[in-house]
């Protein structure tokens, strides 16, 4: 209870963690070894001690306060260790206060620093009564407000850490020099310590390690399925292994460190290889986690399955093969009820059968076909009758099926009757025209494999060129006409074809697509492309002014319809007008009306800046369709103008000089036994010739 104390050169001490470290902390000396007391802090702890007896430390403090009040000098009570206070302590203590004069009470916390400040504050202005007075805050409000104080300084603090530390592997002392200056790291280390400034870092930094180590666990666990299918892709292999066994099995396979790597030390994320990035080899003991061993018995299903898969496709196939109600051009919307059952329902999708079943089809139907076809020769003595190049009438051809009709042969094609006329038109064409084109045996006919062998036995230079388009054997063409014109000329071009759909140009075999069209155009059935039809040209038919109209309304559709596309394909589709007989074959009409619609053909042609085709250009009189020779000129067209090449339709005879503007044609024999070379060969034909650079300079090609 002094009011003034003496200590010459003694230091000023603040805490008694300076006992010992005095070096450790700011030294301060007592003013002249004299220091006046303007005010006391009276303290008692209201919290529940061992062996003290609250009642009797009261005593005490009353006693003490009555020393105090002699000094005239002003007293706070200050209640202690509130945090854990018992609450009759502290009602007692405002009675003891209450019941002296002007004494004010703080509830403190020393622990929590709540109200600590008020304490020192209140008092101040006690000595100082100039100064505002102090509200004294009752602890648990002092606290509320403490902790939202906290809490904001907190998400500050942990915003700004988030915002500095990218990695799990920052240390502390690096970081905290880093954050020194920012305010939300010294308000937070104010309010709460260093200590829990550091905890907070450290909690951050194991928060980026797990999020590190489970980015790589999603990594190898993604890797795993992969290794699993390149490793052990055999069911019988592994389908009755333990895990123990089918692990040594893995280690066993040559490409297993191809995809695992042994660690020295485990767990795998306790190691340096979950920081290198560099190497995504899976950690073997992964293995015995339980999301690996999921993927693992995941594996193994799926092997199960496929392998059930694979037997119910193979069942299915048996099953087409020996069911009486799969015939050839049978739809599957017919079959289907007699061939599927619920199993093949549970483990496939229909799509997958329906392509079986096509697959199954084409089989059935070449069969049919190539069987038709032996049917035919063997009743050759059906088409020595007909006249030469002439197309058989409907007597003719109802005699022929009434023949051939009750032969099993016959009818195995009954739900393909246009392929089946289409087989017998181009059987008549072979009798008149026996050429290895129009040979039924196709490629294998003789004339044709030994073209394909002397060809062999020379190296062309197309076929090294790495941009020639690998599509160039196919023609896609599309046959626009109405009233049945389309699908007429079709089946007389396949009549022209092989019994594969192919069509030899110059000495070359193309597989020839056909889609002939007669509706709207508008509509997706009766578009000029399809996603699987992409149209190299058209051939557009008509034989009146209505079908004529149809074709140029339809031409405009289709050119509408590819405004505002990227490809403009069927913008520049290459187009060929071609006047055709009248249906039924009549040469009735009179001239003018057949001048009359050439002359509107030809304006028509040139609007559609197209080819036209009419009777007269052709050699042919009025009544007859297109024939073989315009039908080729037409195909050539379209080749060129696929591949982009200038080329002439027909054949130079001889060899002329380049220096009149035409192509240099060179024939050249082919020749069996030692290669000859080009010089030997060209140079004396070239020098014979007189060749001489073509006009402007531009160098004369073979």
């Amino acid at each position: 209870a002094a009011t003034k104390l003496a200590s010459a050169e003694k230091l000023m001490y603040f805490c008694t963690d300076q006992l010992g470290l005095e070096q450790d902390f700011e030294q301060k000396q007592m003013p002249d070894g004299k220091l006046p007391v303007d005010g006391f802090l009276l303290c008692v702890d209201v919290s529940r001690g061992m062996n003290r007896n609250f009642d009797e430390q009261l005593k005490f403090v009353s006693n003490l306060y009555n020393q105090l009040a002699k000094t005239k000098k002003p007293v706070v009570v200050v209640l202690t260790k509130c945090d854990e206070g018992v609450e009759r302590y502290i009602r007692d203590a405002h009675a003891f206060a209450l019941g002296k004069k002007n004494l004010q009470v703080v509830e403190t916390s020393a622990r929590s620093n709540v109200n600590v400040e008020l304490a020192f504050s209140t008092l101040v202005q006690l000595v100082d009564k100039s100064r505002g007075k102090a509200k004294i805050i009752p602890y648990f409000e002092a606290l509320k407000q403490q902790s939202q104080q906290i809490a904001a300084a907190k998400d500050k603090y942990e915003w700004l850490v988030s915002r500095i530390v990218k990695s799990h592997h920052e240390l502390w002392p690096n970081v905290s020099r880093k954050m020194q200056p920012a305010p939300e790291y010294q308000d937070y280390v104010y309010l709460e310590g260093t200590q829990k400034a550091k905890k907070l870092f450290l909690q951050h930094v194991q928060r980026l390690k797990q999020e590190h180590i489970e980015r790589r666990r999603k990594v190898y666990l993604a890797l795993l399925p992969q290794a699993l299918d390149a490793l052990v892709p055999d069911l019988d292999e592994i389908d009755h292994l333990s895990r123990a066994k089918a692990e040594k099995l893995l280690e066993a396979k040559p490409d297993f460190l191809k995809w695992f790597v042994v660690l020295e030390e485990t767990p795998w994320d306790a190691t340096s290889h979950v920081d290198n990035v560099d190497n995504e080899r899976i950690p073997f003991d992964l293995l015995e986690t339980p999301a690996a061993e999921q993927l693992y018995e995941a594996h193994l299903e799926k092997l199960r399955n496929e392998r059930k898969r694979a037997e119910m496709r193979r069942a299915f196939r048996e099953n087409l093969e020996t069911s009486p109600f799969v015939t050839p051009g049978k739809p599957w919307e017919e079959a289907r009820s007699f061939i599927m059952n619920e199993d093949f329902y549970l483990w496939l999708e229909e799509s997958v059968y329906m392509d079986i079943y096509g697959k199954h089809q084409k089989q059935l139907i070449d069969k049919a076909k190539e069987d038709f076809q032996e049917l035919l020769l063997e009743y050759s003595e059906l088409f020595y009758e007909l006249e030469l190049d002439a197309k058989p009438s409907k007597e003719k051809m109802g005699v022929i099926q009434e023949v051939l009709g009750e032969e099993q042969r016959f009818k195995a094609l009954q739900k393909l009757q246009a392929e089946r006329d289409a087989l017998v038109l181009k059987h008549i064409h072979f009798v008149y025209h026996p050429t290895k084109e129009t040979c039924p045996s196709c490629a294998a006919c003789v004339d044709a494999r030994v073209e394909q062998l002397l060809g062999s036995r020379f190296t062309r230079q197309h076929r090294n060129n790495p941009s020639a388009d690998p599509n160039v054997d196919r023609i896609n063409l599309v046959i626009l006409g109405k009233d049945g014109l389309a699908r007429e000329l079709a089946n007389e071009i396949r009549a022209l074809c092989t019994n594969d759909d192919k069509y030899v140009i110059e000495g070359k075999m193309y597989e020839l697509a056909l889609r002939p069209i007669e509706g709207n155009v508008r509509l997706p059935v009766n578009a000029f492309q399809t996603p699987t039809f992409q149209p190299h040209g058209c051939l557009c038919l008509y034989n009146s002014k209505e079908s004529l109209s149809y074709v140029v309304e339809s031409i405009e559709k289709s050119r509408e319809s590819t405004v505002g596309r990227r490809d403009g394909h069927l913008a520049q589709l290459p187009l060929t007008l071609i006047l055709v007989n009248k249906r039924g074959g009549g040469g009735d009409a009179g001239g003018e009306t057949l001048q009359s619609l050439i002359q509107q053909g030809q304006q028509i042609a040139s609007k559609l800046q197209c080819v036209f085709l009419d009777p007269a250009s052709a050699g042919i009189g009025y009544g007859r369709n297109i024939n073989e020779k315009q039908i080729g000129q037409v195909l050539k067209g379209l080749l060129d103008a696929k591949r982009n090449l200038n080329l002439v339709v027909g054949s130079t005879p001889g060899l002329k000089d380049a220096s009149d503007g035409a192509d240099l044609r060179l024939v050249m024999c082919l020749m069996c036994g030692d290669p000859v070379s080009a010089d030997e060969v060209l140079l004396p034909i070239l020098q014979a010739q007189a060749c001489r650079p073509a006009p402007g300079g531009g160098a004369a090609v073979l």
